[in-house]
Protein backbone atom coordinates (compact mmCIF):
# COMPACT_ATOMS: atom_id res chain seq x y z
CA UNK A 1 0.00 0.00 0.00
CA UNK A 2 1.19 3.52 -0.68
CA UNK A 3 -0.01 6.94 0.35
CA UNK A 4 1.11 9.86 -2.08
CA UNK A 5 0.53 13.26 -1.17
CA UNK A 6 0.04 15.54 -4.29
CA UNK A 7 0.92 19.02 -3.19
CA UNK A 8 1.67 22.91 -4.77
CA UNK A 9 2.21 25.83 -3.32
CA UNK A 10 -0.12 27.83 -4.91
CA UNK A 11 -3.27 27.58 -6.77
CA UNK A 12 -4.72 26.42 -10.55
CA UNK A 13 -1.60 24.39 -11.00
CA UNK A 14 -3.75 21.01 -11.89
CA UNK A 15 -3.20 19.39 -7.91
CA UNK A 16 -6.36 18.79 -7.49
CA UNK A 17 -7.12 17.34 -11.36
CA UNK A 18 -3.97 15.11 -11.11
CA UNK A 19 -5.27 13.48 -7.70
CA UNK A 20 -8.35 12.66 -9.25
CA UNK A 21 -6.93 11.52 -12.24
CA UNK A 22 -4.22 9.29 -10.47
CA UNK A 23 -7.04 8.17 -8.11
CA UNK A 24 -9.71 7.22 -10.81
CA UNK A 25 -7.17 5.50 -13.79
CA UNK A 26 -5.98 3.55 -11.18
CA UNK A 27 -9.25 2.33 -10.35
CA UNK A 28 -9.92 1.02 -14.07
CA UNK A 29 -6.48 -1.42 -13.65
CA UNK A 30 -8.42 -2.95 -10.81
CA UNK A 31 -6.63 -1.17 -7.75
CA UNK A 32 -8.59 -0.22 -5.17
CA UNK A 33 -8.13 3.73 -4.10
CA UNK A 34 -8.73 6.12 -1.09
CA UNK A 35 -8.76 9.95 -1.88
CA UNK A 36 -8.39 12.19 1.34
CA UNK A 37 -9.04 15.83 0.11
CA UNK A 38 -7.68 17.58 2.29
CA UNK A 39 -8.22 20.99 0.28
CA UNK A 40 -11.36 23.39 2.59
CA UNK A 41 -11.92 24.28 -1.51
CA UNK A 42 -13.12 20.23 -1.66
CA UNK A 43 -12.96 20.26 -5.35
CA UNK A 44 -12.03 16.92 -5.52
CA UNK A 45 -15.07 16.22 -3.15
CA UNK A 46 -17.35 18.00 -5.35
CA UNK A 47 -16.75 16.07 -8.52
CA UNK A 48 -16.69 13.01 -6.74
CA UNK A 49 -19.54 13.12 -4.77
CA UNK A 50 -23.09 14.17 -6.16
CA UNK A 51 -24.40 14.94 -3.04
CA UNK A 52 -21.92 16.89 -1.54
CA UNK A 53 -23.22 19.64 -0.71
CA UNK A 54 -25.76 18.04 1.99
CA UNK A 55 -22.90 16.02 3.24
CA UNK A 56 -22.16 17.52 7.55
CA UNK A 57 -18.44 18.90 8.30
CA UNK A 58 -19.09 16.48 11.35
CA UNK A 59 -18.79 13.51 8.20
CA UNK A 60 -16.45 15.10 6.36
CA UNK A 61 -11.71 15.36 6.83
CA UNK A 62 -13.45 18.30 9.75
CA UNK A 63 -13.62 16.30 12.12
CA UNK A 64 -10.58 13.99 11.53
CA UNK A 65 -7.60 17.14 11.78
CA UNK A 66 -9.40 19.31 14.09
CA UNK A 67 -11.31 16.57 16.51
CA UNK A 68 -9.07 13.45 15.86
CA UNK A 69 -11.64 11.48 14.94
CA UNK A 70 -12.13 8.52 12.30
CA UNK A 71 -11.71 9.67 8.63
CA UNK A 72 -15.18 10.07 7.27
CA UNK A 73 -14.82 7.60 4.03
CA UNK A 74 -17.35 7.76 1.26
CA UNK A 75 -18.05 5.76 -1.55
CA UNK A 76 -18.36 7.80 -4.80
CA UNK A 77 -19.46 7.28 -8.27
CA UNK A 78 -16.39 5.24 -9.50
CA UNK A 79 -15.98 1.63 -8.47
CA UNK A 80 -13.34 1.09 -6.23
CA UNK A 81 -12.86 4.59 -5.75
CA UNK A 82 -13.12 6.10 -2.16
CA UNK A 83 -13.14 9.46 -1.01
CA UNK A 84 -12.68 11.51 2.84
CA UNK A 85 -14.17 14.21 1.54
CA UNK A 86 -12.97 17.96 2.80
CA UNK A 87 -15.43 21.21 4.02
CA UNK A 88 -14.81 25.29 3.59
CA UNK A 89 -13.53 24.73 7.48
CA UNK A 90 -11.02 23.24 7.42
CA UNK A 91 -9.84 26.95 6.79
CA UNK A 92 -9.58 27.59 10.19
CA UNK A 93 -6.96 24.29 11.15
CA UNK A 94 -4.40 26.07 11.12
CA UNK A 95 -4.99 28.55 13.14
CA UNK A 96 -6.50 26.10 15.65
CA UNK A 97 -3.33 23.48 15.28
CA UNK A 98 -0.74 26.43 16.01
CA UNK A 99 -1.82 26.27 19.73
CA UNK A 100 -2.57 22.30 19.54
CA UNK A 101 -0.59 20.42 22.50
CA UNK A 102 -0.60 16.67 20.71
CA UNK A 103 1.40 15.68 17.88
CA UNK A 104 -0.46 18.03 16.02
CA UNK A 105 1.52 17.43 12.49
CA UNK A 106 0.43 13.42 12.78
CA UNK A 107 -3.67 13.72 13.21
CA UNK A 108 -3.94 12.52 9.80
CA UNK A 109 -1.51 9.73 9.60
CA UNK A 110 -2.92 8.24 13.40
CA UNK A 111 -6.30 7.76 11.81
CA UNK A 112 -5.37 6.78 8.19
CA UNK A 113 -3.13 4.34 9.65
CA UNK A 114 -6.21 2.11 10.82
CA UNK A 115 -7.64 1.74 7.52
CA UNK A 116 -4.93 2.23 4.75
CA UNK A 117 -4.24 -1.82 4.97
CA UNK A 118 -7.96 -1.55 3.22
CA UNK A 119 -6.60 -0.14 -0.03
CA UNK A 120 -3.90 -0.73 -2.60
CA UNK A 121 -3.43 3.42 -3.21
CA UNK A 122 -4.19 6.38 -1.33
CA UNK A 123 -4.13 10.02 -2.20
CA UNK A 124 -3.88 13.29 -0.44
CA UNK A 125 -5.15 15.89 -2.26
CA UNK A 126 -3.08 19.06 0.14
CA UNK A 127 -4.18 22.62 0.20
CA UNK A 128 -2.29 25.12 -1.70
CA UNK A 129 -0.46 26.11 1.04
CA UNK A 130 2.50 24.86 3.09
CA UNK A 131 0.63 25.03 6.60
CA UNK A 132 -0.64 22.44 9.22
CA UNK A 133 -2.94 20.86 6.80
CA UNK A 134 -0.14 20.12 4.22
CA UNK A 135 2.36 19.14 7.19
CA UNK A 136 -0.18 16.37 7.98
CA UNK A 137 -0.50 15.21 4.60
CA UNK A 138 3.30 14.81 4.60
CA UNK A 139 3.70 13.07 7.46
CA UNK A 140 0.99 10.54 6.65
CA UNK A 141 2.64 10.13 2.83
CA UNK A 142 5.66 7.47 1.83
CA UNK A 143 5.97 10.28 -0.74
CA UNK A 144 4.97 13.74 -2.21
CA UNK A 145 4.42 14.44 -5.56
CA UNK A 146 4.95 18.48 -6.36
CA UNK A 147 2.80 20.00 -9.22
CA UNK A 148 4.39 23.12 -10.81
CA UNK A 149 3.27 25.46 -13.83
CA UNK A 150 5.58 27.41 -16.03
CA UNK A 151 6.85 30.78 -14.32
CA UNK A 152 9.51 32.50 -12.55
CA UNK A 153 6.84 32.52 -9.38
CA UNK A 154 6.51 29.08 -9.51
CA UNK A 155 9.76 27.34 -10.26
CA UNK A 156 10.55 29.60 -6.83
CA UNK A 157 7.68 28.05 -4.79
CA UNK A 158 9.03 24.37 -5.38
CA UNK A 159 12.53 25.50 -3.59
CA UNK A 160 10.24 26.65 -0.55
CA UNK A 161 8.19 23.20 -0.51
CA UNK A 162 11.00 21.02 -1.32
CA UNK A 163 12.64 22.44 2.24
CA UNK A 164 9.47 21.76 3.61
CA UNK A 165 9.62 17.92 2.47
CA UNK A 166 12.62 17.82 3.42
CA UNK A 167 12.25 18.66 7.32
CA UNK A 168 9.07 16.37 7.32
CA UNK A 169 11.01 13.43 5.51
CA UNK A 170 14.75 12.19 4.66
CA UNK A 171 13.21 10.84 1.20
CA UNK A 172 10.94 12.33 -0.92
CA UNK A 173 9.47 12.04 -4.83
CA UNK A 174 9.02 15.31 -6.67
CA UNK A 175 6.95 15.35 -10.24
CA UNK A 176 5.85 18.16 -12.38
CA UNK A 177 2.49 16.85 -14.53
CA UNK A 178 2.21 20.40 -15.91
CA UNK A 179 5.37 21.68 -17.20
CA UNK A 180 5.14 22.96 -20.77
CA UNK A 181 7.60 25.59 -21.65
CA UNK A 182 11.46 24.07 -22.87
CA UNK A 183 12.95 27.14 -20.51
CA UNK A 184 11.03 25.96 -17.07
CA UNK A 185 11.45 22.39 -18.01
CA UNK A 186 15.24 22.49 -18.36
CA UNK A 187 15.77 24.52 -15.29
CA UNK A 188 13.60 21.87 -13.22
CA UNK A 189 15.63 18.93 -14.96
CA UNK A 190 19.29 21.17 -13.92
CA UNK A 191 17.51 21.38 -10.17
CA UNK A 192 16.16 18.06 -9.84
CA UNK A 193 17.13 15.41 -12.04
CA UNK A 194 16.03 12.33 -11.47
CA UNK A 195 13.10 12.98 -9.38
CA UNK A 196 11.18 15.11 -11.91
CA UNK A 197 8.76 12.32 -14.15
CA UNK A 198 9.30 12.20 -17.36
CA UNK A 199 5.44 12.73 -18.28
CA UNK A 200 4.26 16.44 -18.98
CA UNK A 201 0.20 16.70 -18.53
CA UNK A 202 -0.87 19.47 -21.72
CA UNK A 203 -3.27 21.97 -20.42
CA UNK A 204 -6.95 20.34 -21.70
CA UNK A 205 -9.69 21.90 -21.43
CA UNK A 206 -11.09 18.35 -21.55
CA UNK A 207 -10.05 18.31 -18.22
CA UNK A 208 -12.14 20.68 -16.99
CA UNK A 209 -15.28 19.87 -18.90
CA UNK A 210 -14.96 16.62 -17.11
CA UNK A 211 -15.16 18.26 -13.85
CA UNK A 212 -17.50 20.19 -14.98
CA UNK A 213 -19.55 16.59 -15.79
CA UNK A 214 -18.72 14.72 -12.30
CA UNK A 215 -17.10 12.82 -14.01
CA UNK A 216 -13.27 11.38 -14.10
CA UNK A 217 -11.59 12.54 -17.64
CA UNK A 218 -11.20 8.63 -18.31
CA UNK A 219 -15.02 8.33 -18.30
CA UNK A 220 -15.27 11.37 -19.94
CA UNK A 221 -13.25 11.04 -22.81
CA UNK A 222 -10.77 8.35 -23.17
CA UNK A 223 -8.97 9.74 -26.11
CA UNK A 224 -8.62 13.24 -24.60
CA UNK A 225 -5.05 14.21 -24.66
CA UNK A 226 -5.17 15.09 -20.59
CA UNK A 227 -6.21 10.87 -20.77
CA UNK A 228 -3.94 9.91 -22.71
CA UNK A 229 -1.44 12.03 -20.40
CA UNK A 230 -2.25 10.70 -17.21
CA UNK A 231 -2.48 7.19 -18.45
CA UNK A 232 1.04 7.61 -19.58
CA UNK A 233 2.08 9.22 -15.89
CA UNK A 234 0.16 6.07 -14.34
CA UNK A 235 2.40 3.74 -16.07
CA UNK A 236 5.39 5.74 -15.21
CA UNK A 237 4.39 5.97 -11.28
CA UNK A 238 2.60 2.72 -11.07
CA UNK A 239 4.45 0.56 -13.58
Amino acid sequence: MLTTAIASQKGGTGKTTTAIALASGLTYKGKKVLLIDADSQANASKVLLPTYQHIPKEDTVHRTILHRQPLPIHTTTIKNLWIAPAHILLSDADMELTVARDHREARLKHQLDQVKGNYDYVFIDCPPALGWLTLNAFTAADEVIVIVSPGYFELDSIVQISKTIAEVRKGYNVSDPTVNTANSLAILRKMYGNQLLQTIIPRNTDLRDAHFSKQDIFRYNPSAKGALAYARLIEELYP
